[in-house]
């Protein structure tokens, strides 16, 4: 009798008749007692009528959707520069800029780990004279793995992938998750730029810190206006599945878009200040 009263006490926090420390109403003597039989069917009718009642529509904050639960952000900006970069480390000429790929993602988690998945790839190209961003978000988990297929799409063997860390954190997540979701990708093949070593060689003490937000406001004089911090993606992210506002997941987005307009924008300060940086 326990197990069956403990059921309906879960069955009763299902179909949203209060919480399982809740005591019941005391009945009136002339009151019938219910059959527990006939309490257990009515509660299970609640909650299927809750599980059928129509979920609110998520509005995507911008872009087209791709792929089901995937959307596509495209922006180009003016970029006038030198079609080539001297990467001497990485080849003995001049490279032609279009192959640096830079790349950020935003996580359901800072601290890594197995459950740590990417919900917003984000990747800079610079193409004639215009760099172009390409933002990849999920609207749900579902959507994970065609996100994934699109991103390594972008990838072509000429790629130079460039990153903030990423040697550390993106790249090696994104390859567990690419694995887990059963995508062939090239990953590992590409040569890979870490920007956050070399920096750290030629600024520690220079600057009160390394991080990517200190570099870019001290060296690449960018100042960011309404930026909300990375920490706060994730919170932003889960907020807008739960059919909040899409407000702050936008914000998301242009932080995202920045990241890596920067990190193109530091490989020309990194190579042009010194060429032989890293």
């Amino acid at each position: 009798m326990s197990t069956l009263n403990d059921r309906l006490a879960r069955l009763r926090v299902e179909a949203g008749a209060g919480a399982l420390s809740t005591p019941a109403p005391l009945l009136c003597a002339t009151t019938p007692t219910p059959r527990p039989r006939d309490t257990l069917r009515a509660l299970l009718h609640a909650r299927e009528q809750r599980r059928a009642a129509p979920r609110p529509v998520l509005a995507a904050p911008a872009g087209v959707e791709v792929a089901a639960g995937v959307y596509l952000v495209e922006r180009t900006f003016a970029y006038a520069a030198n079609p080539r970069l001297m990467l001497p480390w990485l080849a003995q000429a001049p490279i032609e800029r279009s192959r640096l790929v830079c790349f950020d993602t935003e996580t359901t988690g800072l601290a890594g780990g197995v459950g740590t998945r990417a919900f917003m790839i984000g990747v800079a190209r610079w193409r004639a004279d215009r760099l172009t961003v390409r933002q990849l978000y999920l609207t749900t988990m579902a959507g994970e793995a065609a996100m994934l297929r699109l991103f390594n799409a972008w990838l072509d063997p000429a790629a130079i992938l460039v990153s903030y860390n990423g040697k550390s954190y993106d790249a090696p997540l994104l390859k567990g998750r690419l694995r887990l979701n059963h995508v062939d990708h090239r990953l590992a093949e590409l040569p890979h730029l870490d920007w956050l070593h070399p920096v750290r060689r030629r600024y520690r003490g220079v600057f009160e810190n390394c991080r990517l937000a200190t570099i870019e406001r001290q060296a690449l004089r960018i100042v960011r206006d309404d930026d909300l911090p990375g920490a706060q993606a994730p919170a932003a992210w889960l907020a807008f599945l739960r059919g909040q506002s899409s407000r702050n997941l936008a914000r998301v987005l242009d932080h995202n878009r920045q990241d890596v307009v920067t990190l193109m924008r530091l490989s020309d300060h990194m190579t042009a200040s010194d060429p032989a940086a890293p």
